[in-house]
């Protein structure tokens, strides 16, 4: 859904990822006092905008990496407390549903596998309550999806991905921040990653 960029400099895809990542440990901070939300995020990476989100930032050196930040319209739907849409497990259900749609191939032979990992529940310093929601996504293809015969279909491995949301309401609207990283880049990176989302903070506008 918020995919597409141009850039100059060295570019890594999720298939040629090194082997080992620096540790991103510098962080820059975005604030939206317009909209009402906040976080920190890898003082290295860029903005991309047009992307389909309200904000949305990538790491210019794994193209598969990146953050975003969407909330729902108080005209439309008025939430009151996240508990309005259920328990952190509900929840989390939901978000997989939704990455499933957002995800779905129309081509022959692709196949993915999706698994919940973790769903919990947590009062920020700022006192309001968070649901965060970790999922993982593969996505198969076969090598020769046209092959007539079952055997000549062999499945691969296209990517590996590591999803990480984190849910809060406030202004009567439902904000999210999602964050998407190869499987390898997140062993690597997990402690900077969940700093970004544990900034994520709604404020009141």
């Amino acid at each position: 859904m918020m995919m597409g960029l141009l850039m100059s400099g060295l570019m890594v895809s999720e298939a040629n990822l090194p082997t080992a990542f620096a540790s991103i440990s510098v962080f820059r901070e975005y604030i939206d006092t317009f909209d009402g939300y906040s976080f920190k995020y890898p003082q290295n990476w860029i903005q991309v905008r047009g992307a389909g989100a309200d904000i949305f930032f990538r790491d210019p050196v794994v193209l598969d990496e990146n953050l975003s930040v969407e909330f729902s319209s108080p005209s439309s739907s008025k939430y009151t407390s996240l508990e309005d849409l259920g328990s952190p497990e509900e929840v989390g259900k939901r978000v997989l549903r939704q990455y499933l749609t957002e995800f779905m191939s129309t081509r022959l032979g692709v196949k993915r596998e999706a698994n919940i990992l973790s769903t919990s529940s947590r009062v920020a310093d700022d006192g309001k309550l968070y649901y965060q929601v970790e999922v993982n996504i593969k996505s198969y293809a076969n090598n020769n999806e046209l092959a007539v015969m079952p055997q000549d279909r062999v499945p691969r491995l296209e990517w590996n991905r590591r999803y990480l949301a984190v849910l809060g309401v406030e202004n009567n609207r439902l904000y999210s921040i999602r964050l998407q990283t190869p499987e390898k880049v997140f062993l690597e990176e997990e402690k900077d990653l969940r700093r970004v989302m544990d900034s994520f903070r709604v404020e009141k506008i």
